[in-house]
């Protein structure tokens, strides 16, 4: 698989960094560059690879759509959040290196470096689906390719649809420069009255309220359309009829997103909504400026905006590339991928649907999205509608807008059973939502916990305590997702359902920890952060470096969004450098290098980008044992690798005891997606990503995921033989 004939190099140029860093020796004569990748640099080649998906020809076309557009979505988020935070330490002369060694200034100018490149990229991916999308009678216009049939429509949609949400706004002495806020896209007009030598600046803000590609309906079976901005452009002499257009140019700003809270802020949903008010007022961290736009028009932009020259992005193409999503929308079933309805698991039909039987009968796995989230709904449902259900706790980090599940609580809390909900306030673009959530269950009678300040709870737990032949029995969903029904139809995550004893125990000292801050001890089968979960990763690392030097079976599987942690990177080197085998899947950033002699030749590392996104967090331990023989530890987890998750929010870490489960765990789920070919990027020590080359039928376990059933949750049918459906490697 890693076979340097089968494997073209994508984006090498991309990722190397010509910058020399500083030597620091601490481990084996590597110095940090050489020991760690850089962390935004990572995640900007990440990026890379989502783009490369919009030029897959094996992608349906509208998902490669998608793919572009999300690859610009993302650019976005990273720059009013990563970006802007590197900003502020360079202002504030924080020059504390990261864990690579390089600077923030440093930094810096790498990311503008190579954000230049990608959104290069980005713009000639665009130009190359204009074409394929025109194969395919979809067509973005110019207004000069209008017919006249056309045109009058155009007209008549712009004076009835468009024109009356317009708000032209003057930029002169007596009108300052008006707020453009986040993410804010207009048009900058140079106008020169009529008959006069009389001129006016203006802006006309284009609203998110209207559809970015105006299409014109006058046949059923092709999609012809103008970008909206075109629209205003040709119709803007009905905006100013006394006025003739000299020059104009488009612009979009994108605005520090990140939150500032008070850590002793009496009142945290008060305090929250204060943030957001200021955070829609945040600095200007990039502004993305038509290019070849009018000089007078540009500075007049960039001053009012307080931007340096290296903050401007001048783009040849089309403006706000994540609009894009709105063609998808249109929605031609031959240009997505085909239809996948969620399995729903047999063990649950087998008892009519009632999911606390099926817990009963023994602990569950489900994969989602190829079993149907609407277990994790139906769970909250029936136990709100359940006689015997007497509390139900529940973390909510993000969720969906008009929730099923914050219904089900209210709806319990509203018939009388204790419902505590543990919201966090700070789950970044979600704050406003969340707070909303929370005075929704307050008012039908639910506790509201918003759990810390300094920290985040980011741990995925759900408990239902029934009342069951005069016992108190804990039902425990686990989760390595967000509880959202919308994101669960492709994000790949794992639910755990049981009615052990001591998980439910474990359970609900995690909630204890969050709601009275009382630190949870002798936790059985749970580790959390920040309390152990870093310490158990480190000691079991350890543990696999000892069994290879006694010479013993030591290997570690690894499934992450993220690795970044430090001290787990160097542990990881340490166990490679005793001899200890590391398979590592990581779909994001990645900050460790393999490969390297002497330090990391036993860590294999590869990201997995396809038809879902790979979201569920695994490690596996051979403790003496083969992990692919069952002999080992298996854990799922909410929480990456990161200084964060280990250090700074409250995380789980879940070990999996059930046979059948971690049968489905390693023999289905790590072992496929080691396995895979078609979606697979290997990493190199140089922090380049290679993919396949190979041609033929490539094995896709997204694909293998979709035809083959979960061993758990199988019911009658599944129990002969629970090994039958392994994925022979």
């Amino acid at each position: 698989m890693n076979k340097q004939n089968n494997l073209k190099i994508i984006d090498s140029d991309f990722l190397r960094s010509d910058i020399v860093r500083s030597a620091d020796r601490r481990f084996k004569g590597h110095n940090t560059s050489e020991r760690f990748l850089n962390r935004e640099i990572s995640w900007l080649a990440f990026n890379s690879r989502v783009l490369e998906e919009a030029s897959n020809p094996n992608v349906p076309l509208l998902e490669r759509l998608r793919f572009l557009s999300i690859s610009s979505t993302n650019l976005d988020e990273f720059y009013s959040v990563r970006v802007a935070g590197l900003r502020e330490l360079k202002n504030n002369r924080i020059n504390n290196p990261a864990a690579d060694g390089m600077t923030p200034s440093q930094q810096l100018a790498e990311i503008d470096k190579k954000a230049r490149i990608l959104l290069n990229q980005q713009q000639t991916c665009w130009i190359d689906l204009i074409s394929d999308l025109k194969s395919e009678k979809i067509e973005i216009l110019k207004p000069a390719e209008l017919t006249e049939a056309e045109k009058e429509f155009l007209h008549d949609e712009f004076i009835n649809n468009i024109f009356p949400v317009l708000s032209p706004l003057a930029v002169d002495p007596g009108h300052p420069f008006p707020f453009i806020p986040h993410a804010g896209f207009a048009l900058a007009l140079q106008l020169k009255k009529a008959k006069s030598e009389e001129e006016h600046s203006v802006l006309l803000p284009i609203p998110k309220q209207l559809p970015r590609f105006v299409r014109l309906c006058t046949s059923l079976e092709s999609f012809r359309m103008l970008p909206l901005e075109e629209v205003l452009v040709e119709y803007i002499n009905e905006l100013f009829p006394e006025y003739l257009l000299i020059n104009y140019c488009t612009f979009r700003l994108l605005r520090n997103s990140d939150l500032e809270i008070e850590e002793e802020a009496e009142d945290l949903v008060r305090e929250f909504e204060t943030a957001l008010k200021r955070r829609k007022r945040g600095e200007v961290i990039s502004l993305s400026i038509s290019a070849g736009a009018n000089i007078n028009l540009a500075k007049m932009i960039s001053k009012n905006c307080n931007v340096l020259r290296s903050e401007i992005f001048e783009i040849d193409g089309f403006m706000a590339l994540s609009d894009l999503q709105e063609l998808v929308q249109i929605g031609i079933p031959n240009l997505l991928w085909p239809n996948f309805s969620p399995r729903i698991p047999e063990r649950v039909l087998d008892y009519d649907g009632d999911i606390f039987k099926a817990i009963q009968q023994k602990d569950m796995l489900l994969h989602h999205p190829y079993e149907t989230f609407d277990m994790v709904v139906r769970f909250l449902q029936q136990a709100a509608v359940d006689t015997s259900v007497v509390a139900i706790k529940q973390t909510l980090y993000r969720t969906s807008k008009n929730s099923p599940i914050v219904d089900a609580l209210c709806e319990a809390a509203e018939t009388g059973k204790s419902v505590t909900a543990f919201i966090e306030l700070k789950a970044r673009f979600d704050e406003a939502a969340n707070i909303r959530q929370a005075r929704r269950l307050e008012r039908a009678g639910a506790h509201v916990v918003y759990g810390f300040i300094t920290m985040k709870t980011h741990a995925k737990l759900s408990t239902v305590v029934r009342r069951e032949n005069d016992k108190l029995i804990t039902y425990t969903h686990f989760g390595t997702g967000n509880y959202h029904p919308i994101t669960a139809k492709y994000y790949t995550d794992l639910s755990f359902f049981t009615c052990d004893s001591s998980y439910g125990r474990d359970a609900t000292k995690v909630f204890n920890f969050v709601s009275g801050y009382a630190k949870p001890s002798s936790l059985e089968k749970i580790s959390i952060s920040p309390v152990n979960l870093k310490k158990f990763l480190l000691d079991a690392i350890d543990n696999e470096i000892k069994l290879a030097k006694l010479g013993k079976n030591a290997e570690i599987w690894g499934k992450l969004n993220a690795l970044i942690e430090p001290d787990v990177i160097d542990a990881l080197y340490r166990a490679s450098n005793s001899g200890v085998k590391i398979k590592l899947i990581i779909r994001g950033i990645c900050g460790l290098r393999p490969g390297i002699e002497n330090l990391s030749e036993n860590i294999q590392v590869k990201s997995i980008v396809g038809r879902f996104l790979e979201h569920s967090r695994i490690v596996c331990f051979g403790n003496g044992g083969q992990i692919e023989k069952l002999s080992g530890r298996v854990f799922i987890s909410s929480a990456d690798w990161m200084d964060r998750n280990l250090n700074r929010r409250v995380e789980g870490l879940l070990e999996i005891h059930n046979n059948t489960i971690k049968s489905q765990i390693v023999s289905q789920i790590m072992s496929a997606n080691l396995a895979d070919e078609k979606q697979s990027w290997v990493l190199q020590s140089d922090g380049t990503y290679l993919r396949h080359n190979k041609t033929g039928d490539l094995f896709d376990c997204h694909k293998f995921f979709m035809e083959n059933p979960s061993l758990s949750g199988r019911g009658s049918a599944g129990d002969a033989d629970v090994y039958k459906l392994r994925y022979k490697r």
